[in-house]
């Protein structure tokens, strides 16, 4: 075995777990089984080579210059890749080069651009529980954001789902409560469904099992303490918190471990250097079908961000906005006093187009400063990101002016100027720099002496050399001679053979070709050693001069990061007042009550995509008198665009942005359910009906009085009488159940349901609008009081394009069910009914009515029971004639 395989060997053994990219030259090689999977994954070529006696080992390679990109590929495909570096220059090393793994890249510790979304975060997690109570910590080391939180456990999958880690570190206790996927096998021998079992496909978290031993309370706190350098973590305000003290730990260690090149955690620690400690409970809740159903970050059939709730209001300027936007809307606040200081900071910018404008313009000059702060702490930041840097700086004192001019004065104390940053890296670079560190042209001139010295001496060399064939041919007289320099022999003097005897003896052969002869002098070789190793320490005096330089613009890390975190704000709030400008939007009203009324109320999606003044809006009121609003009337006349316009309205305010209506009035809502769409998950054996049955138990067993719930065309996957039975129980139980009584929109094509605003107090009907003319139908998208007859499904079925012939029979059958049904109406109509004969019954007549009535048990029924009994005694009433 050679020593390079031994060498191999003994990394891949403390990194069983990964795939070990071992730098050899110029590229990152694997091997073993390791090669097979990266060559079937990247799709190149698998070779071999003899690594020892009778030992061919199996290998595959990607050029160094290129890693970046197969680095992207295997981790997105969810491989975790620890990259072994040369730790010594092969030209100077005795032997074997010295290696060892630097850092390890997995999903959630990536910080290269090309392998991140700009506009959203990268999330690390870790996740621990006891009992019922689990502990999560998320950071995006890209960012410098790092929080944790201790809730429920039953809470647990809710949250990981809002955060979306790309990477999540579980404990072993917390492995039950993160299954993969949810099957239906979980429920109880009466058939219920955990609320909290997470679904299959609502789950997109990456699951990396780790050790309890870095979770353990003692060793996390003890691990947190060091990072930060404290002595207590009541700063944090997390001491009376265990398990997020766990979990945020786990994560510190996590790190440390796939950067051990950091040795004592050096870069972690400036990368995070602070810890948010909050509460679930201060955000909606907003579960993975809420965010697809209402097309928050993507929509449309090909899942578009154009097509999004997200694009709609997006009208920031930098990347620091854009994905603290995506933040927000994700997360809506329940915090009565920050959502009015989020509005009355967008109304501030709406209400001063001049100073919107000029912030707007200040913006603009904004690079990522989180994300380059995180690589001045990784020592990967480039010299034009350093100057980019200092360009984002340079816009503070406008910017900060801009937000004193409006009287943000709480936002302006967080954009304070950052001169000593900006004038360091003014000092330090050139203004264009170029080629690698190293290479002589990034440091300004006069900054370093040493440089500069350098630099002299090293231009002094190669001005001699480049001076010496004129000198040379002046004193030989051979016109032919030339001066060139390879890597082997370094410079040399080329004479052809024919002029070799008219040499000076001081000329001293170092090679043989077949016309010419090679030699040096002793002046060349000591200008050549001085050109050289002038050449070797301005690299070395480069490189360390940067490091200089990024290290003391790492010591403004907190503060940079807090101007990014203001920034940041108040591109989020210029951005919404330009969207309320752009789009007619106005500021919510919002409090504590129990009311939602829209009035003229907009779907903010839906109208971008339509011509200017097509969109018809339309009123919501929602109340304790009015809590239920059963909506019906066809397809395609608007039913789903209500109801999804009012929770998106809903949830806009709760972000803080003003909305699409010309009055909102918003009661806060904890949480926003919706049931939209017909949906299967074949990979766990649901059916359509069997996963929208799913999803109403979870909002059932969920929903709280304060809760917004839109739920369309409920009932539809089975037949039309079990359908209609669901339905209608469905809005009973939301009605009824005194754990629920919350805000619900049913949308719906079951007219019998109109029927129930005639028994239930809290159930108004509502009806799209719709104009026969002839036999066309015109949808006038405008809802009104009242219930709809009709469904007119044949008509939209004509308006899809189904042939002719398809349509005139579905108008057949359609007449010829419905005579059907006038046919059962009149039998059951008293006044066209045989009166009953009088022979004798075959068998014992049934319990009569009156009867039943007389055994109910009423004292100590419920009030669901009792309406329910109620309602099974009229249907037996008109069953039996008596009314």
């Amino acid at each position: 075995m050679t020593p390079v395989r031994r060498q191999y060997l003994k990394i891949k053994e403390a990194y069983r777990d990964s795939i070990v990219l071992f730098r050899m030259g110029d590229f990152y090689e694997t091997f073993d089984d390791d090669a097979r999977l990266v060559a079937r994954e990247l799709d190149i070529t698998l070779t071999s080579r003899n690594l020892g006696k009778n030992l061919r080992v199996p290998m595959a390679g990607v050029p160094a210059v290129a890693v970046e990109s197969y680095l992207a590929r295997l981790v997105k495909k969810g491989h975790q890749v620890a990259l072994c570096e040369q730790l010594s220059d092969p030209a100077l090393s005795k032997g074997l080069v010295d290696r060892d793994v630097v850092r390890v890249v997995t999903p959630g510790t990536v910080f290269e651009d090309s392998l991140l979304d700009q506009r959203a975060n990268n999330y690390l997690a870790a996740v621990t529980a006891q009992g019922e109570q689990a502990g999560l910590a998320y950071a995006d080391i890209t960012t410098g954001e790092f929080a944790a939180a201790q809730m429920p456990a039953a809470q647990l999958p809710l949250e990981l789902s809002r955060i979306a880690p790309a990477e999540t570190l579980v404990s072993p206790p917390a492995m039950s409560l993160l299954p993969d996927s949810a099957d239906v096998g979980n429920a109880d021998d009466a058939g219920n469904i955990p609320a909290a079992a997470p679904d299959s496909r609502e789950a997109p978290w990456r699951l990396t099992p780790a050790d309890a031993a870095p979770f353990e309370p003692e060793t996390a706190a003890a691990r947190l303490l060091a990072h930060f350098r404290i002595h207590t973590l009541e700063s944090f305000g997390c001491e009376d918190l265990p398990l997020a003290v766990s979990a945020a730990g786990a994560i510190i260690d996590y790190l440390e471990r796939t950067r051990p090149s950091a040795g004592d955690g050096f870069g972690a620690r400036v990368q995070l250097n602070h810890l948010s400690v909050y509460s679930a409970q201060q955000y909606m809740a907003l579960d993975a079908r809420a965010r697809r159903n209402l097309e928050l970050f993507q929509g449309g059939r090909g899942e578009q961000r154009e097509l999004s709730l997200l694009a709609a209001l997006d009208r920031t300027r930098t990347v620091l906005g854009a994905r603290l936007l995506r933040r927000w809307l994700g997360q809506p606040l329940l915090d009565l006093t920050a959502l009015e200081r989020r509005l009355d900071a967008v109304e501030s910018f709406y209400r001063d187009g001049i100073t919107r404008s000029a912030a707007a313009a200040a913006l603009s000059d904004v690079p990522d400063l989180e994300r380059i702060m995180g690589r001045v702490t990784a020592g990967t930041v480039a010299p034009r990101e350093l100057l980019a840097l200092k360009t984002g700086l340079d816009a503070l004192p406008e910017l900060r002016q801009r937000v004193t001019d409006l009287g943000l004065h709480w936002l302006q104390s967080d954009l304070p100027p950052a001169p000593e940053v900006t004038g360091l890296i003014e000092a330090a670079l050139r203004p264009e720099p170029s080629g690698a560190v190293g290479d002589g042209n990034v440091i300004r001139p006069g900054f370093s002496p040493e440089i500069d010295q350098l630099k002299d001496a090293s231009a002094n060399a190669r001005q001699y050399i480049a001076g010496l064939e004129r000198k040379e041919r002046e004193r030989t007289g051979i016109r032919s001679l030339k001066v060139g320099y390879n890597q082997v022999f370094g410079y040399y003097i080329e004479v052809s053979k024919a002029n070799t005897a008219a040499l000076p003896p001081d000329y001293i052969r170092r090679q043989t070709l077949t016309n010419a002869e090679r030699y040096i002098v002793p002046e060349l070789k000591e200008y050549e050693s001085l050109a050289l190793t002038a050449r070797e320490r301005l690299a070395e005096a480069e490189t360390e001069v940067y490091r200089r330089v990024c290290a003391q613009v790492a010591e403004s890390a907190a503060a940079i990061a807090r101007a990014a975190a203001a920034i940041a704000q108040a591109d989020v709030f210029c951005g919404l007042a330009q969207a309320a400008v752009d789009h007619n939007y106005v500021r919510p009203v919002v409090d504590h009550g129990p009311e939602i009324r829209i009035r003229e109320g907009r779907h903010p999606v839906v109208e971008r995509v339509l011509p200017p003044g097509r969109y018809v809006p339309n009123d919501v009121e929602l109340s304790r008198d009015a809590r239920v609003l059963v909506l019906t009337g066809p397809n395609m006349a608007g039913k789903s665009t209500y109801i999804r316009q009012a929770a998106l309205i809903t949830l806009m305010a709760q972000t803080g942005s003003f909305v699409p209506a010309a009055e909102a009035h918003i009661g806060l809502v904890d949480r926003i359910f919706t049931r939209v769409g017909l949906q299967d998950d074949l990979a766990t054996g649901q059916s359509t009906f069997m996963v929208e049955m799913v999803e109403t138990a979870a909002i059932l067993n969920q929903a709280t009085p304060r809760s917004l719930v839109i739920l369309d065309e409920i009932g539809r996957g089975t037949s039309t009488y079990d359908g209609l039975s669901i339905a209608r129980s469905v809005i009973e139980h939301l009605h009824n159940d005194p754990r629920l009584g919350c805000k619900t929109l049913f949308a719906t094509h079951y007219h019998e349901l109109t029927q129930l605003a005639a028994t239930l107090p809290g159930v108004r009907n509502y009806r799209v609008a719709v104009t026969e003319e002839g036999s066309d139908v015109v949808f006038l998208h405008r809802i009104l009081p009242g219930g709809a007859d009709r469904s007119y499904g044949v008509h939209v079925a004509r308006l899809a394009g189904l042939p002719p012939g398809v349509v005139n029979r579905a108008w057949e059958v359609l007449a010829d069910l419905e005579s059907q049904a006038d046919g059962r109406r009149k039998r059951a109509n008293p006044a066209t009914r045989q009166p009953p004969s009088q022979q004798l019954a075959l068998f014992a007549p049934g319990p009569s009515l009156a009867d039943t009535v007389r055994a109910l048990d009423v004292p100590n029924m419920t009030p669901l029971e009792a309406l329910n009994k109620l309602y099974e005694l009229q249907e037996e009433a008109n069953r039996e004639g008596y009314i």
